[in-house]
């Protein structure tokens, strides 16, 4: 196996579906399935999920409100976002752990790296939810940060296009997709990937990621299983 423990990213607005707004019931049941049957298979998995469906922190700061305060608000989001995934994993039959990088005892354990990775090797999957705890840190930082302090072998981001492109595919039709590319050339072509902060992390700390769509129901195994889905980036 050659990614046996992966951290999955998925953003909140993913969670929206059809939506306007929040949680589409469909889309939450399908990511669980998925999630089971890479579980199912022998994968250790951990997951980070956005808040965006529900609240950003960016948004606070065009409203007016302190970057601070709508940061906190967004980390609460995440914790929604981190409890119907947790709920969805569990309706599947799906042993989780949620842990939190804000104390929130009634709800979740406070995040402990060496219990986190414990529950991992128990064959449970863990969802981190808050970010990182502190404000200015995106759910890509916090990602990159957990993936990194349990080891995981690989970052998986979950969107809703199929890899990276030269250029946004739903604006441009002559946009061409990457199968692989280097940390060095994202940032010579200036590719939006991650922000610069999480994707850094990875690049210092040899941390490949593939981007991919998550929305494809089978996408995730056939990924895992060596098919030539997504794109990879890596030293």
């Amino acid at each position: 196996m050659k990614y046996k423990r992966i951290l999955l990213k998925l953003s909140g607005e993913s969670l929206m579906g059809t939506k306007q707004f929040g949680i589409d019931n469909q889309r939450i049941s399908s990511y669980a399935e998925q999630i089971k049957g890479i579980h199912e298979s022998g994968h250790e998995v951990a997951i980070v999920i956005g808040g965006g469906n529900i609240f950003r922190g960016v948004q606070a700061e065009e409203g007016g409100m302190d970057r601070t305060h709508g940061d906190y608000m967004g980390m609460l989001a995440t914790m929604i976002n981190s409890m119907a995934l947790q709920a969805a994993l569990e309706s599947h039959g799906v042993h989780t752990r949620l842990q939190s990088a804000i104390e929130m005892k009634a709800i979740a354990e406070p995040f402990i790296r060496r219990k986190a990775v414990r529950h991992l090797e128990k064959g449970r999957v863990v969802i981190f939810g808050a970010g990182t705890g502190n404000p200015f840190f995106t759910t890509d930082s916090a990602a990159s940060l957990r993936a990194i302090e349990i080891n995981a072998d690989i970052i998986l981001k979950g969107t809703r296009v199929d890899g990276i492109y030269s250029a946004d595919p739903e604006k441009d039709k002559n946009a061409t997709k990457y199968d692989t590319i280097t940390f060095d050339e994202v940032y010579k072509l200036g590719l939006n990937v991650m922000d610069l902060t999480a994707f850094t992390l990875c690049k210092e700390n040899d941390l490949p990621i593939v981007v991919f769509d998550m929305d494809t129901p089978g996408n995730l195994e056939k990924l895992l299983s060596g098919v030539n889905i997504g794109t990879l980036v890596s030293n």
